[in-house]
């Protein structure tokens, strides 16, 4: 059985909503609602569990679960203080017999069905694989500097991914690497690093550029203009 986990419970704080950026409102559906219908029209996703925030349970099962009939929802939990104990909520709400889950940030509204399912596809192809995660190769190119902002490398851009969600992986080898990083209080900025630390093996899919996460009010103007962009042209949520 292949699960998904929507996490959408951070603060929201950078956005300036009082209710968080997942219930603004994007081409008619809160921002969190578009993320969940792309899971749900995803024939490789068999059920969903949708992490919020912990004050805003009901209002994001009301608004953006049962407003759009996401049938393979089966849980809406609270999360946690960071984002790590919001995974771990959500991945321990998945129903028995799950194996394979994919992690999304509720935030990137834009994606898109047929990229979680390449994830799932990606994945089972390689029984060496322990994950994969959606990106795009760097473009720009990339400075590292020293505390003071002087420059004290610049990596070769040609090995270098941004990387995006959804990352998808098989579930006891994600459960392994948050035990492992909880055990030794290593922290991680994705789910992916956290696999990597504990000895995992990740692959690269490239993904649409387009896949934006929504952090601040001004990307609901691009995430509109995006989402009616791709209505015209017929293309999947």
């Amino acid at each position: 059985m292949n699960g998904a986990v929507i996490v959408a419970g951070g603060s929201g704080e950078r956005f300036g909503r009082a209710d968080g950026k997942q219930l603004a409102l994007v081409a008619g559906l809160p921002v969190l609602a578009h993320a969940i219908v792309a899971f749900e029209r995803c024939d490789a996703v068999d059920v969903i569990v949708v992490v919020t925030h912990p004050d805003r349970v009901d209002a994001y099962r009301a608004e953006a679960v049962e407003a759009v009939g996401a049938r393979k929802v089966v849980a809406v939990v609270a999360g946690g203080a960071t984002r790590a104990a919001s995974v771990t909520a959500g991945l321990a709400a998945l129903p028995d017999g799950c194996t394979t889950v994919s992690v999304h940030d509720g935030a990137r509204a834009a994606v898109r069905s047929a990229t979680i399912a390449a994830t799932f596809d990606t994945l089972e192809a390689d029984a060496g694989l322990d994950g994969v995660v959606v990106g795009h190769p760097a473009f720009d190119t990339v400075k590292e500097t020293d505390s003071g902002g002087v420059v004290t490398r610049t990596p070769d851009r040609s090995r270098l991914w941004i990387a995006q969600t959804p990352q998808t992986f098989r579930l006891p080898a994600l459960r392994r690497a948050y035990a492992h990083a909880a055990g030794d209080g290593f922290e991680g900025t994705d789910d992916a690093t956290l696999v990597e630390h504990n000895g995992g093996r990740i692959e690269m899919i490239e993904g649409s550029r387009w896949n934006i996460k929504v952090t601040v009010p001004e990307d609901l103007v691009v995430l509109a203009a995006l989402l009616e962009e791709r209505e015209e042209a017929g293309h999947d949520v």
